[in-house]
């Protein structure tokens, strides 16, 4: 039995095949991740049609998201690696400028000497080198190595607790955006989201395109942390991207930033994925550290909606075997119970009051199912945000997209079916899909809660039903 946790694969060489896509989907994946810091466009519109092709084939809705470069900061082409010893100078210059010390390298961001101050810290390779910015100047810095290290070309680089003037989306950004939109893509992850203006930017773009993505936002500096109740209220989901947030904080702190960031998405009733290292072993060992174990645990033990493999999958030698991990230690988790974040929800209107009410009720029930007629998702995600002990949710919709939407939402199960004029004829066509799969049995009780108008069941309505 697949976990209520949703688990997300980011696609790669590793498992670019139908095949692969394939076996992946029955492993229990629920979205697959195309991350256009690497993908070329041809490949990315392949991948999305193979996604589409192998779910369809399943009958399930398996969803696709793109994820987009944001405005990251990278080193220049080198010929050749720097092989760097502690109290070594780099410098730093714009595209413009001349060298001026054996180990020079340009970067893409021209005002990046505008934003940092002598004695800032600056980090290359998610890490792999720590260097000291002794001098500053107009078109180039130079740092001191801290660290030793090698240093290839197009390197990122961090600037922990510095504010930098980036813009939201790149020229390359706005590019990989179209193709997103054109391809349909379920959501879109904005990268190196800072405040709400920048998914304010991020949607507003989409949307001129006639795109109908959820937005994802990435949770990965200090900054974003500074804004994190405001990005959550204008995101669809958040992303907790504990790889370049993980360098712009002190190590110590990144396990308390998860719990608050999750909890506080629970609060205000967003989704929330928690990513990047899961199982980082994994990508050449056929089992999970015990650390890595205790790490996914503590995912799903705090309630988070999804769980993400990035390398693991994409470039790793035992994909089959991730998947197989995550589901093991979320489900085991799952029946011990989760934190219960979930109580802490802010009932804001009476949608979210009226699932609240069918939470309470459905939970009251035993061997209760619950079943949410929806038209957008909106309520089915209320729903599954109280994180009910009644599992799974069924979630209803006359639209592929929406149930494609829902694939990322804990302990959400979505059908499509057409609504009838009459509400009678739709809730007994939907407990007749539920009873051809063998879902409920004669005589289940079903909470059905709606937020559909029809003749006979108000907006945000509860039905008590028996299959």
């Amino acid at each position: 039995m697949s976990p209520k946790t949703k688990l997300i694969v980011t696609l790669g060489p590793a498992t670019e095949t139908p095949e692969m896509i394939g076996k992946l989907i029955d492993g229990g994946v629920n979205v697959f991740r195309l991350n256009m810091s690497h993908a070329k466009h041809e490949w990315a519109a392949e991948m999305t049609k193979i996604v589409r092709r192998e779910s369809d084939a399943r009958e399930g809705h398996a969803a696709v998201l793109f994820d987009l470069t944001g405005p990251s900061i990278r080193t220049g082409d080198l010929e050749k690696a720097f092989e760097l010893k502690e109290g070594d100078k780099v410098e730093f210059r714009r595209e413009d400028a001349e060298p001026s010390i054996p180990f020079s390298t340009t970067v893409n961001y021209p005002g990046m000497m505008g934003d940092v101050t002598a004695g800032n810290i600056l980090v290359v390779d998610n890490g792999a080198l720590l260097m000291h910015i002794d001098r500053v100047a107009d078109d180039r810095i130079i740092c001191d190595v801290r660290t030793p290290g090698s240093m290839g070309s197009r390197r990122h680089i961090n600037l922990p607790g510095v504010r930098l003037n980036l813009p939201a989306l790149t020229k390359k950004d706005h590019k990989d955006l179209a193709l997103a939109v054109e391809c349909g893509a379920d959501y879109i992850a904005g990268s190196f989201v800072r405040d709400a203006a920048h998914v304010r930017e991020l949607r507003e773009a989409m949307e001129a395109l006639e795109g109908e993505a959820q937005i994802v936002a990435k949770i990965e500096d200090q900054e974003a942390v500074r804004n994190i109740d405001a990005i959550i209220q204008i995101s669809d989901v958040i992303m907790v991207a504990r790889g370049d947030l993980g360098i712009e904080v002190d190590f110590e702190d990144l396990p308390i930033l998860q719990r608050r960031i999750v909890k506080r998405c629970h609060e205000l009733g967003t989704r929330v994925i928690v990513a990047t290292q899961l199982l980082e072993s994994m990508i050449t060992s056929p089992t999970p550290t015990r650390a890595e174990a205790t790490d996914v645990m503590n995912a799903a033990y705090e309630e988070a909606d999804c769980l993400m493999l990035s390398g693991e999958t994409s470039v790793g030698r035992y994909p089959e075997r991730c998947v197989e991990a995550l589901v093991r230690i979320a489900s085991r988790i799952e029946r011990s119970g989760g934190h219960g974040f979930g109580q802490n929800v802010i009932l804001r209107d009476e949608r979210q009051k009226t699932a609240r009410a069918a939470v309470t009720l459905a939970d009251s029930l035993p061997d209760c199912r619950f079943v949410i007629l929806t038209r957008r998702g909106v309520l089915a995600n209320h729903i599954a945000l109280m994180r009910p002990k009644t599992s799974p949710l069924y979630a209803v919709t006359p639209k592929e997209t929406v149930c494609r939407q829902l694939s990322l939402t804990r302990g959400v199960t979505a059908f499509q079916m057409s609504f009838s004029s009459n509400i009678e004829e739709t809730v007994e066509r939907a407990t007749e899909v539920l009873r051809a799969q063998g879902l409920v049995r004669a005589g289940t009780p079903i909470v059905i809660v709606s937020d559909i108008l029809s003749d006979h069941f108000a907006a945000n309505s509860i039905l008590l039903h028996h299959a």
